[in-house]
């Protein structure tokens, strides 16, 4: 049999994922410490150290973390003497690993560790969303990022596409398979609770809570050499609505679905998808952007319903992704990051074990 030929000339896959037990507080942990343990531990599954990465690359938020240049504390945790190859983005893990993976197709690097983090107990990360508003029309206003997202639901439901009971019953699955995830901050049977923001109830919600994540990125026979099953990118792409919220179908994420496209995800059925939804009300718009059915496993880590470290959140779906093919459990699986209110951006990436290859 002919051997797979990468559509972008070379091979990139994840090679290890490493993520914290995620909790409401860490009020005795900076950010590097909380990090530390995560970047030992993608680094010792490979058997790779500092001095052997070609790229490193992060994602977090000085508005997150009260400070500028915020992420330059983390890199005491990486570790940047000898001089390292590094960058980062103001944005979710999952970019920064785009960043990463771009890197690597240009042959400029053979490997590349990518981590995100972010704490949110120390403010209120409801209100410091807000920043990512038009700053004339919506973010003078206040709306939080409940409040957004409430809106997003009703018009879900005014449209007849959902009611409460399917939104009750996304809360519900996300949180009975978080069972089975040790990292995840909610696990089990989430009582409906009282309305937060009508029509979302507490249930429909994320945790506020704090966490960090970890992947390496090798290329071709490198990754073969770290990596036992590689989680092969076959493809990666993101997309941006328009700013304005009321320029939105906000039932609509065709941003995802466009980036799904260029991605390839529609190209051959996937098997699991894990989706960046922090509210149900989402999950039901990107199981329809995506074309997902019952046939496909959706977050079977619980998702962000369970945990939902702000930053990083979106790399962990595409590191459990990943590790869903190291183990073997899947072959061909989506996933999905987001930035911004109601979805507003959007990457979607395709990773594929090494069966599918050939």
């Amino acid at each position: 049999m002919t051997r797979y030929e990468a559509p972008y000339g070379r091979d990139i896959a994840v090679v290890a994922f490493a993520q914290t037990c995620h909790r409401r507080r860490s009020d005795e942990l900076s950010e590097v410490e909380m990090l530390m343990p995560v970047l030992h531990q993608v680094l010792e599954a490979t058997g790779l150290r500092t001095g052997d990465i070609g790229f490193t690359c992060s994602g977090s938020s000085d508005y997150l973390a009260g400070r500028a240049f915020s992420f330059t504390m983390a890199l005491d945790g990486v570790g940047a003497w000898p001089p390292i190859s590094e960058s980062h983005v103001e944005m979710d893990g999952a970019w920064a690993l785009y960043e990463a993976w771009v890197k690597l197709l240009t042959g400029q690097a053979d490997t590349a560790l990518v981590y995100a983090y972010g704490k949110s107990s120390p403010g209120e990360v409801r209100d410091v969303l807000t920043r990512q508003l038009d700053p004339y029309y919506a973010a003078p206003l206040w709306p939080d990022s409940v409040a957004l997202a409430a809106l997003q639901a009703q018009a879900l439901i005014d449209e007849g596409e959902a009611g409460e009971p399917e939104l009750a019953g996304v809360a519900v699955r996300s949180r009975r398979d978080a069972a089975a995830n040790p990292h995840a901050q909610l696990q089990g049977e989430v009582p409906r609770g009282e309305y937060l923001v009508r029509p979302l109830r507490v249930s429909d919600c994320p945790p506020v809570g704090d966490g960090a994540a970890a992947v390496i990125l090798a290329a071709g026979e490198r990754a073969r050499e770290l990596c036992g099953r590689p989680a092969w990118i076959r493809g990666m792409d993101h997309r941006i609505e328009a700013h304005a919220l009321g320029v939105r179908d906000l039932t609509r994420s065709p941003s995802t679905r466009l980036a799904a496209e260029r991605a390839g995800a529609f190209r051959r059925p996937v098997d699991t998808a894990e989706l960046h939804a922090p509210f149900t009300s989402q999950e039901i718009v990107l199981r329809r952007s995506l074309d997902l059915d019952d046939r496909v496993r959706v977050n079977p880590s619980g998702g962000a319903l369970a945990a939902n470290p702000v930053m990083a959140a979106g790399l962990i779906r595409i590191g459990e992704a990943a590790a869903r093919i190291h183990r073997g459990e899947s072959d061909r699986a989506l996933a999905h990051a987001t930035s911004g209110p109601c979805l507003q951006q959007n990457l979607v990436a395709v990773l594929e074990g090494e069966a599918d290859a050939r």
